[in-house]
């Protein structure tokens, strides 16, 4: 066993290059591990300025400074984001309350509905089965409120920080894109001659995450956008709140669709029960999510590694678990990064030799 572990150490590390590459992964990894919270605010610093670096080189080409085009384009961003903030948060805050209120009826109505089941399929469900589940349910959603107004108490010791956030972020933003080259420049001075799958995994990654994100981003406004204002138009109620569930939903592929299914069919059922008007709803939202999966997806990560749905539904449970929000938004490009790493790491193909024949 000890010899099959020196051999395998001796054709994958002896390259110097595949050494440093596997000890710059260990230092960033114990770095997120020990002050990765305290680091949280370059982090997003660095996530908003990959979002922004591609308007910040358009507006240069045509022929701005970097320094106009930077503060620009973070003006601009600024002002949306305020923007949204004025005009949909409340909206999306207001909607959330109300729901909240009528969630005892909904459920009330649910449970009405469960317990006449035994009625019109007496072979197949019971009364006692319906009940006994109901009490454990029931149970469920008291400590599940118990515990989202305890971490509500909670995080209102968060608001300072978030005060900070306000500050620190912006202000970090505009200087990762004005000096983008001289950080990259002084970053480089602490790596190690040995380089080369370095810059090979690097290059490759940072053309990954910044199409990722940028794309991301344009998934959920668009989704949002689109899924708020059928809602709107076929007159469902919590149309915004709802709208906002299904573009957030996108940042986990697959589970995320298929969880907001279920409040968007809750509320289509309370409102206006198993009638026409529900399945054409369901029928819109089938739709976009078709849509979003056949038509936009493949144009926004048309540059994007493939990986298979297994490998990105293991990703996105493994490292939502490790760093929760920000680990399932980067568990696409975090899996692209392992994949990487393997084909780097991987002996290169025998070429055949000249006398070979075919």
């Amino acid at each position: 066993m000890l010899e099959f572990f020196d051999r395998w150490y001796k054709r994958k590390f002896s390259d110097p290059d595949s050494l440093m590459l596997l000890m710059l992964l260990v230092t960033v990894s114990l770095l997120l591990a020990v002050w990765g919270g305290i680091l949280m605010p370059v982090i997003v610093a660095a996530i908003i300025a990959y979002l922004l670096d591609w308007p910040v080189v358009q507006l240069i080409k045509t022929g701005f400074s970097r320094t106009y085009a930077s503060s620009l384009v973070l003006t601009l961003f600024i002002a949306i984001s305020i923007l949204i903030f004025v005009v949909v948060v409340p909206v999306v805050s207001q909607q959330s309350v109300n729901l909240i209120q009528e969630t005892p009826q909904i459920w009330k109505e649910g449970q009405q509905w469960l317990l006449t089941l035994p009625e019109l399929y007496p072979n197949f469900v019971q009364v006692d089965h319906i009940q006994k589940g109901l009490h454990g349910l029931n149970q469920k959603i008291v400590e599940v409120g118990e515990k989202l107004i305890s971490a509500s108490f909670s995080s209102l010791a968060d608001l300072g920080a978030l005060l900070i956030y306000l500050i620190l972020v912006p202000l970090m933003v505009f200087f990762m894109l004005k000096d983008k080259q001289l950080l990259i420049d002084n970053i480089a001075k602490f790596l190690p001659n040995e380089r080369r799958l370095i810059k090979q995994v690097g290059s490759e990654m940072n053309l990954q995450i910044a199409n990722y994100i940028r794309g991301k981003v344009i998934e959920i406004v668009i989704v949002g956008a689109v899924s708020a204002a059928t809602f709107a138009f076929m007159d469902l109620r919590y149309a915004v709140l709802l709208g906002v569930l299904v573009g957030f939903s996108v940042l986990i592929p697959y589970i995320g669709a298929a969880v907001v299914t279920i409040p968007v069919a809750i509320v289509a059922l309370f409102q206006w029960g198993v009638t026409p008007d529900f399945w054409y709803l369901m029928v819109a939202y089938f739709i976009i999510q078709a849509l979003d999966g056949n038509l936009l997806v493949p144009v926004l990560f048309s540059e994007a590694v493939s990986l298979h749905p297994i490998y990105i539904i293991v990703a996105v449970l493994f490292f939502g678990g490790l760093w929760g929000f920000w680990g399932v938004f980067f568990a696409i490009p975090l899996a692209t990064l392992v994949k990487a790493v393997i084909n780097a790491w991987s002996p290169p193909p025998t070429e055949p030799s000249e006398n070979t024949e075919i």
